[in-house]
């Protein structure tokens, strides 16, 4: 299977998330499971089931966690310098030619990306536009309004 890449701070969360899963919330259902068969009949003990479900979501999440840390290929971005080019993890900050609007993204891995936080994965057609490309170049980008012409402005490796 090949590599995920990842940057540091998004495989720390998901080992965090990984650490929560083991030791708080299976504790947890395992207690809820235990309760729900002291009730008696299982058939149509409704808390039973439902502690039954969340069990087999949580396990089904640590696996998949696991899976994604053992493919990972974490990204130190903060160690690196490209010299002005966009590479995964970079901060690149750009100017929409039209309107003059700036606007920040980092370039970061799948579970990581949230725009609301400005992080886009490396996976979507403006990552993917950007990749490779130098501080002052333009980039067109297909969106559903059509097409952008954003400027490359600044990239930095924090």
């Amino acid at each position: 299977m090949k590599k995920i890449p990842n940057t540091a701070r998004g495989a720390g969360k998901l080992r965090e998330e990984l650490v929560n899963l083991k030791t708080v919330e299976r504790p947890r259902i395992v207690k809820a499971i235990a309760e729900a068969r002291a009730h008696g009949d299982l058939k149509e003990n409704a808390e039973y089931h439902a502690a039954r479900e969340q069990q087999s979501f949580t396990e089904g999440r640590i696996k998949e966690i696991e899976g994604k840390l053992g493919h990972a290929h974490i990204v130190d971005v903060s160690s690196m310098d490209a010299g002005g080019k966009v590479v995964f993890g970079s901060t690149v900050k750009l100017i929409d030619v039209d309107n003059e609007e700036s606007i920040t993204y980092q370039i970061v891995g799948e579970d990581e990306a949230d725009i609301k936080h400005g992080m886009i994965s490396v996976n979507s057609p403006l990552a993917r536009a950007l990749i490779a490309k130098m501080e002052g170049d333009e980039v067109v980008v297909q969106v559903p309004g059509g097409e952008r012409c954003l400027e490359i402005v600044e990239v930095r490796y924090i």
